[in-house]
């Protein structure tokens, strides 16, 4: 019998495992993960597991092993589930009208052309670029730099960097963040809309009163992963530097305590993922009593990795007039509700657009926002 059982014992369901019975492509769950077995009772991985969950929703905890390995990463449910938690001790805060001291936000100021051209020729414009409008009393497209009332650091700045025309989304979305409206931005990756949001904000910081001893930023920009942040980071360093407009990224996966310096020493322009940046919000490092300039770029890709519950955490922390622009390469009914959240009521007539984006640049801007103090 024992010579039967060991010839036959790859047609059993089940393979001996030490002192026990191990079924095939089962898991067997400890504190440091799921060990053994093989996924669909497959070959026996050699070198170790994978680490599961890597989203601020969670997932299983370490990775499956093989016979051959050491199983999953002990315990570790990954670098965003490790923050699920953040924001449990912040209140959304709660705001006076003496604490709502007025700010300045609306600077477009459009050239002599621009202003005098016909509206044939702004719909021709907006129809040559494939650039789709839905607000009202919606600022006209510059269709040069020159045209758009930015300073001269930004244009020597777009020069140096062989920048010769704005972009589609840049041409339409500049002048409505100058104007200190709310909007919302639908474009491909690639369009140019950094440029679109950091350069109005360099312009909005100028017209803020300086940052004091203890102050959060007076710009936050939303992204969700450590790469696009810092791609944002080189852009508002380029073109900040001439009005030493001082900018961090907080992102986790790396060391806090320089994040933690730069906080302290004061930042105008914050570019953070949200989940870092909840951590440093509950242990008192920084603050978002002085933030007028909202950003969430790359919204969708945001909700996709499950960081919803973060950005309302984080709206939360933020005065209820704050101007707000969100960025999305699509419009699905999640970025939808979003919105909603985001700015708090929208007119019905300017909520539902075109889903399917394909080459076209959409922009829904916001008009008359009611907010809730």
């Amino acid at each position: 019998m024992c010579r039967d059982f060991r010839r036959n014992r790859h047609r059993l369901p089940f393979r001996p495992f030490r002192h026990g019975i191990l079924p095939r492509g089962n898991r067997q769950q400890s504190s440091g993960g799921f060990r053994g077995g093989n996924q669909g009772g497959g070959r026996p991985m050699n070198g170790g597991g994978f680490r599961g969950g890597d989203r601020p929703s969670g997932g299983s905890r370490g990775g499956m092993g093989g016979m051959g390995g050491g199983g999953g990463f002990g315990g570790n449910r990954g670098t965003f589930d490790r923050q699920a938690n953040n924001g449990a001790t912040l209140r959304t805060l709660k705001w006076t009208s003496e604490e709502l001291t007025p700010f300045e936000k609306d600077f477009y100021k459009p050239s002599e052309y621009i202003a005098n051209l016909s509206d044939a020729d702004v719909k021709g414009y907006l129809a040559k670029l494939e650039i789709t409008l839905k607000g009202r009393n919606i600022p006209r497209p510059s269709m040069e730099f020159e045209q758009g009332g930015l300073p001269e650091y930004i244009l020597e700045e777009a020069n140096k960097q062989g920048f010769s025309k704005p972009t589609a989304i840049q041409a339409q979305g500049m002048p409505i963040a100058l104007s200190g409206r709310d909007m919302v931005g639908i474009a491909q990756t690639g369009s140019g809309k950094t440029l679109a949001y950091i350069a109005p904000a360099l312009v909005h910081i100028t017209h803020q009163d300086q940052l004091r001893r203890g102050d959060g930023p007076i710009a936050l920009v939303l992204a969700p992963t450590r790469e696009l942040a810092q791609q944002i980071q080189q852009v508002a360093t380029d073109f900040g530097q001439r009005i030493n407009a001082n900018n961090t990224c907080v992102f986790g996966g790396a060391p806090k305590g320089p994040q933690i310096r730069d906080l302290e020493r004061g930042a105008e322009i914050v570019i953070a993922t949200p989940g870092r940046l909840i951590d440093f919000l509950e242990r008192g490092i920084t603050n978002l009593r002085r933030c007028t300039y909202l950003v969430l770029d790359e919204a969708d890709r945001m909700l996709d990795m499950g960081f919803e519950p973060q950005i309302r955490k984080i709206m939360g922390q933020i005065r209820p007039d704050r101007q707000v622009l969100m960025w999305s390469a699509t419009w699905p009914k999640e970025v939808r509700n979003l919105a909603e959240v985001v700015f708090e009521r929208l007119h019905s007539d300017q909520h539902w657009i075109a889903e399917s984006v394909g080459q076209t640049i959409t922009i829904l801007q916001i008009v008359d926002v009611v907010r809730r103090l």
